[in-house]
């Protein structure tokens, strides 16, 4: 049972960002955070590590409905989405899965919310 959605990518690091910003914004997500964790790593620990990115991924109307149902959601929100290199020219893509994140909740009232925002993550990372 995994708790993200995945995929590989032959594209340099940079140019996967940019490819998957516009590939979710195309899927009515758009990106509110970017943490580069290599260089908060390296600035705030002098400790060298891969291209490592995490993006916060929101679909503005489906957090709406979330948080009319659930005030405190927003602690789980925005959808964290990771890129990572991998070697090789590659990069990994990995989203939180919302159903499976917000089920802590335990408000099944967001169930069909959650699935439908994990078809349109699964969507958009099949896209890329």
């Amino acid at each position: 049972m995994s708790y993200y959605i995945s995929k590989n990518l032959k594209k340099d690091f940079d140019s996967a960002i940019d490819h998957i910003t516009d590939t979710f914004m195309e899927a009515g997500f758009g990106i509110v955070s970017r943490v580069n964790l290599n260089e908060k790593f390296k600035e705030k620990l002098g400790i060298d590590f891969r291209k490592y990115c995490i993006l916060g991924v929101c679909n503005p109307g489906y957090a709406h409905k979330a948080l009319e149902l659930e005030d405190k959601v927003g602690t789980l929100l925005p959808c964290s989405l990771i890129v990572q290199e991998v070697g090789d020219g590659m990069v990994e893509v990995a989203v939180v899965d919302p159903v499976k994140s917000l089920d802590i909740t335990q408000n099944d009232r967001l169930t069909p919310i959650m699935q439908d925002v994990k078809a349109l993550l699964v969507k958009a990372v099949e896209k890329l």
